[in-house]
């Protein structure tokens, strides 16, 4: 892959060493998000961040990834203060916004629509999730963490066995990651969900022609067995044509720290795209596991924010401007002392 001046819209558009060079660039920004040193590579560069569907985390690191290579942040972050409220189509949305940018991270409710608002961009178009369809920069950010946790334990991404539980309908972050696990070899998956929230059929498909091992499994306990991750998502509720549909679902899968304990190997990562639903009837992955270190949900956020600087930093052809533009941080960071709270 090309990544200069590319839009990233689909991990269909990765194969694995395109997956390894963007950890590899990744890797190198973890200074500058540490805030052990500065860049000002993108100074001057605009990004407009816009999310026409609610978003903190990815909508944030976006724009934090930005920041902290120097670049400025617009953000649009609701239809009903968009002209798309009044009409405009997401044609002359896209003509008029990238004159506007350098490049542009979009969220919207409806698959496809990043893409097709891509075609007629001046500039570059990441997508932060296009409705139910795909999540890429949630996959690379997730499998970025996989790496760094097996990899602390001796191990690699090739022979990883991964439970995902919850709603594998909907969840777009899994679709993604799913395309994206399938790029490597020997993949054990458990598809734990409802019968009626299965993953889609041409995702699964392509993992058994890839020949990785693929469980369809209905029950939590049958799942989460002899597994190195355990990835939760939540129920997509705003998938779902009534609230009372998606209630039925809340809840079914719930991981504490006693499930954990008796049914996970001692090690097993727990991980989850957040946010987590800890609504008291939902509560799929239980506030009981926040001081188990295996739970690297928090890990997860911080590594989003260096794979979004190196998606940026690519796009934009900076990767090599990036350490001779950088200088120390002259302000009090708690980044610098954790010993402080």
């Amino acid at each position: 892959m090309d990544f200069v001046g590319s839009h990233i819209l689909s991990v269909d558009q990765f194969d694995r060493g395109d997956v390894e060079l963007v950890f590899r660039v990744a890797d190198r920004m973890e200074p500058f998000a540490a805030r052990q040193k500065i860049t000002r590579v993108l100074e001057g560069a605009i990004l407009s961040n816009m999310f026409f569907e609610p978003s903190t985390r990815t909508r944030v690191s976006f724009g934090s990834a930005f920041n902290l290579l120097g670049g400025e942040v617009r953000e649009t972050t609701d239809i009903k203060v968009s002209a798309i409220s009044k009409g405009e189509s997401l044609y002359d949305s896209a003509r008029v916004l990238s004159g506007y940018s350098d490049v542009i991270a979009m969220r919207h409710p409806e698959a496809g629509s990043v893409a097709e608002f891509a075609r007629a961009s001046r500039v570059p178009v990441i997508n932060g999730g296009d409705g139910p369809n795909e999540h890429p920069s949630q996959a690379l950010l997730d499998l970025y963490t996989i790496r760094k946790e097996m990899a602390a334990r001796g191990a690699t991404i090739d022979g990883l066995r991964i439970a995902l539980v919850g709603d594998l309908k909907f969840g777009r972050a899994v679709h993604s990651l799913c395309k994206l696990l399938g790029r490597f070899n020997g993949i054990h998956f458990n598809l734990v969900s409802p019968p009626e929230l299965t993953a889609p059929d041409d995702i699964v498909d392509a993992l058994k022609s890839a020949r990785h091992s693929v469980n369809e499994l209905f029950r939590l306990e049958d799942g989460i067995r002899d597994v190195d991750i355990l990835y939760v998502t939540r129920t997509q509720e705003e998938r779902f044509p009534s609230q009372e549909e998606a209630d039925r679902y809340r809840g079914l899968f719930h991981v504490n720290q006693h499930i954990y304990t008796e049914f996970c190997e001692p090690n097993t990562v727990i991980m989850h795209p957040l946010p987590r639903d800890s609504r008291t009837i939902a509560n799929e992955l239980d506030h009981d596991l926040d001081q188990n270190p295996n739970l690297a949900i928090f890990r997860q956020t911080d590594n989003g924010v260096l794979v979004r600087m190196a998606l940026f930093a690519m796009v934009l052809d900076v990767v090599d401007q990036v350490e001779r533009s950088a200088r120390d941080v002259n302000w009090y960071t708690a980044k610098r002392d954790p010993g402080r709270t």
